[in-house]
C-alpha cells in the first residue's frame, strides 16, 4: 500500500496513457478507481498543476501523488442478524438478505449491510473506502443473495480486479413476467442512464456494453386462462452494469415480476424477483477457486410456490 503524506513521484517514460492509468500501473496497490478519487480530490498533480484522470500523460511529465490520510469512519457498527457462508481472514462472503442496503445512501444512513459488516469485522474500516469499508460489488436493496466482501487491502485489491477482468462468476434466479420465446440466449444492449428518466436506466445507443446471458429454467402457466404466465430464468452477467439484469429483461418486454421501476408492482410480492444464487471466483491470496450458492430465501419460494413450480425449495444446480 503506498505511504500516507509522502509524496511519490514519478517521470513518464512513454506517453499516451490517461494520467489515472499511469498511476494505477505504478505498483501503488491503488485500484484506478481510487486513483480517480485521488485525482478529482486534488492530490495529483502533473508538471505541478493540478490535473484531471483523462488527461494523457506525455514523455518526461512529472507526476506528483500524495496520499492522504484515512478520512474519518462516521459509520456506525450495528449488529444485526447476517447469514456468513464463508469466511477466513482475507474475505468473507454472506447471503444478504432482500430490503437492506448495501452502505448508506439518501434515505438510509444507517442500518446497511456495511453497518452489519463493521459489528462482525472491526477491523473494516481503512478497507475500500469510508463509505463502503471492504465492498467490491454490490446488490440493489432489494435484491437478495450472494456478496464477496474484502476484509482486506490486498484482498479488495485482487478481488477488485477480478470483477474487472470478468473472471467473478454471478448468477441469478428471475422471475419475469409472460413467456419467453427462446429457451436460451444472450442479451447483448447498451445501457447508459435514461435520458427521459434520470433516475432510472435503459437501453441506449451508445451506452455501455452490457451483456446477459439467460436460460428457461421453467414455464409457469398464468393463475387464471387469462392470465398471462412467467418465466423462471438462471441468468449470468458478463458485464456489470447498474441494475442490468432488469433492464435487460424489460428491453425484452418481459420485466422482473414485482419491480415497480422497470415494470410494475406484483400483489404476490412486495419486490422484484431476483436473487443471487451463485458467486464464484478465485480466492485472492491463495488462488484457490470458491463457487458457492443460495437457495431461495422464503418470499421468493413462496411465489413459486402459490405459482405451482416444480423450483420452488430448489437452488441452481
Amino acid at each position: 500500500m503506498a505511504a500516507e503524506g509522502q509524496p511519490h513521484q514519478f517521470t513518464v517514460a512513454q506517453g499516451g496513457q490517461r494520467l489515472d492509468q499511469f498511476l494505477a500501473a505504478q505498483g501503488l496497490e491503488l485500484t484506478r478507481s481510487q486513483v480517480q478519487r485521488l485525482i478529482e480530490e486534488g492530490h495529483v498533480q502533473l508538471n505541478g498543476q493540478p490535473a484531471r484522470p483523462a488527461q494523457r500523460v506525455k514523455p518526461a511529465d512529472r507526476v506528483t501523488l500524495t496520499i492522504p490520510p484515512p478520512r474519518t469512519l462516521d459509520l456506525v457498527p450495528q449488529a444485526m442478524p447476517l447469514t456468513v457462508v464463508y469466511q477466513d481472514a482475507e474475505l468473507l462472503v454472506v447471503d444478504k438478505p432482500a430490503g437492506l442496503a448495501v452502505h448508506p445512501g439518501p434515505g438510509h444512513p444507517d442500518r446497511t449491510l456495511v453497518n452489519a459488516l463493521l459489528a462482525l469485522c472491526p477491523d473494516l474500516p481503512g478497507v475500500g473506502g469510508a463509505v463502503r469499508p471492504g465492498i467490491v460489488h454490490r446488490l440493489d436493496k432489494d435484491t437478495s443473495g450472494l456478496m464477496v466482501v474484502a476484509k482486506t487491502h490486498r484482498a479488495h485489491l485482487a478481488l477488485s480486479a477480478q470483477i474487472k477482468d470478468r473472471q467473478v462468476t454471478k448468477g441469478y434466479l428471475a422471475l419475469g413476467v409472460g413467456h419467453l420465446d427462446s429457451p436460451q440466449g444472450v442479451v447483448d444492449a447498451p445501457i447508459a442512464r435514461d435520458p427521459h428518466h434520470r433516475q432510472r436506466m435503459a437501453v441506449v445507443l451508445g451506452g455501455r456494453e452490457a451483456r446477459t446471458r439467460y436460460w428457461v429454467v421453467e414455464r409457469l402457466a398464468g393463475r387464471s386462462p387469462s392470465a398471462e404466465g412467467h418465466s423462471l430464468l438462471e441468468m449470468y452477467l458478463e458485464t456489470g452494469r447498474t441494475h442490468q439484469i432488469r433492464v435487460h429483461l424489460a428491453y425484452l418486454g418481459h420485466p422482473l415480476l414485482g419491480d415497480a421501476v422497470y415494470g410494475k408492482a406484483s400483489p404476490l410480492l412486495a419486490r422484484q424477483f431476483l436473487h443471487a444464487c451463485h458467486l464464484a471466483f478465485q480466492h485472492p491470496v491463495t488462488g484457490q477457486a470458491l463457487d458457492f450458492r443460495a437457495p431461495l430465501p422464503e418470499d421468493l419460494q413462496g411465489v413459486l410456490e402459490q405459482l405451482g413450480s416444480r423450483y420452488a425449495a430448489a437452488p441452481v444446480a
